[in-house]
């Protein structure tokens, strides 16, 4: 378990708390139903270490194992969609190493325990790629990353195309929240014009899911 504080001085200057684990459970019980969603997608915009993350992969990866068990590769494309399906900011940045590193071990243990001693490199190479485009060191304020340059953050969209292709689209995180603002909005207006819809900064062809590290 983690300590609720990491120190004063990061307290004092981020305003740094964890989440207890009963507080993490208790506020996505709220939403059940999408947590056990594989492909629902969540975003926490000052993920910390990971504790909202981490429990929500939990829960996906426990219907995945349920599901999907019996088949390796259906289980790799499933606990796939649900990884990629998780998204996370801090401004921390040795916030965002460890809360990948528990996630990527989330699945690394699920998956060991499940077919031990027929672990597919590819797949969790594919995974480790996805958490480095998902759980991104940034503010979520000025949705920017933090250093000299300054530059938007830009988050990867993965959606399936059958059963073994993954489409890559890339977009900007402001545009995305400028989306999400209008999202109470009919889609069309009164005047039948389209409401704003983001638009990719980059659209990747459709790849095999374990050759996502490939695209770069």
């Amino acid at each position: 378990m983690l300590k609720h504080v990491v120190s004063k001085e990061r307290v004092a200057d981020h305003g740094e708390v964890y989440t207890h684990e009963r507080e993490v459970n208790a506020m996505l019980d709220l939403v059940r139903q999408e947590t056990l969603r594989i492909e629902s997608r969540f975003l926490e915009p000052a993920c910390g270490t990971g504790n909202f993350l981490i429990e929500i992969l939990a829960r996906k990866l426990k219907v995945v194992k349920q599901r999907y068990k019996r088949n390796q590769r259906d289980f790799e494309r499933y606990a796939f969609l649900a990884v990629s399906s998780l998204y996370g900011i801090d401004i921390l940045q040795d916030n965002i190493e460890t809360c990948r590193n528990r996630l990527f071990t989330s699945v690394q243990q699920v998956y060991s325990r499940l077919y031990l001693g027929k672990e597919r490199h590819d797949f969790l190479q594919a995974i480790g790629y996805v958490l480095r485009r998902n759980i991104l060191w940034g503010d979520a304020l000025t949705m920017k990353t933090p250093g000299e340059n300054h530059i938007p953050i830009v988050f990867s969209e993965w959606s399936p195309v059958n059963s073994t292709l993954i489409k890559r689209r890339d977009f900007v995180f402001e545009e995305l929240v400028s989306h999400a603002s209008l999202s109470e909005l009919p889609l069309f207006s009164d005047l039948g014009e389209e409401v704003f819809v983001p638009r990719p900064v980059k659209d990747y062809p459709p790849v095999h899911y374990l050759r996502v590290a490939d695209s770069e």
